[in-house]
């Protein structure tokens, strides 16, 4: 599954406690400019609506430039429907309603020629957890280059 983003920024915010695999609804040029690597998961979120549908919102799709006149008015922030089962999808719904948890777009890939998108079940973490994080990855990258030496 080769990833065409990450949400770097949310991973450094919050713990991810669960991962779901989902699919994305996109019209024929976002799905060309997602392959091209033009989304940014910066700043997005999920919700789970009435209907019990699944909702990106706030994932940036730059408008793909070799379109036609199909875009005229195309909105990059637009809201996309994300598509799970009922089961994943009243399961989401209970947890996201339980205090200090929230779902968040984890990373965008490719699986044969469908766009997935992974989605995760996520807590906040506290201050001393983000520096606990960034002291464990320097001392990883320190003694990989020590075995590489």
């Amino acid at each position: 599954m080769p990833s065409i983003t990450v949400n770097k920024k949310g991973l450094h915010e919050y713990q991810v406690l669960e991962k779901f695999e989902a699919g994305i609804v996109l019209s024929g040029p976002e799905v060309k400019s997602v392959k091209g690597g033009q989304i940014n998961l910066k700043g997005s979120h999920v919700t789970v609506d009435h209907k019990n549908e699944v909702w990106l919102l706030n994932a940036h799709i730059s408008p793909y430039k070799f379109a036609s006149r199909t875009q005229i008015g195309y909105d990059p922030t637009q809201s996309r429907k994300l598509l799970l089962t009922k089961k994943e999808v009243d399961y989401l719904r209970g947890k996201s309603k339980e205090q200090g948890l929230t779902i968040m777009p984890i990373s965008v890939y490719t699986k044969g020629s469908l766009i997935k998108i992974e989605i995760g079940l996520v807590k906040g973490k506290k201050q001393r957890d983000k520096r606990e994080d960034i002291k464990k990855r320097d001392l990883e990258r320190q003694l990989r280059n020590k075995i590489r030496r």
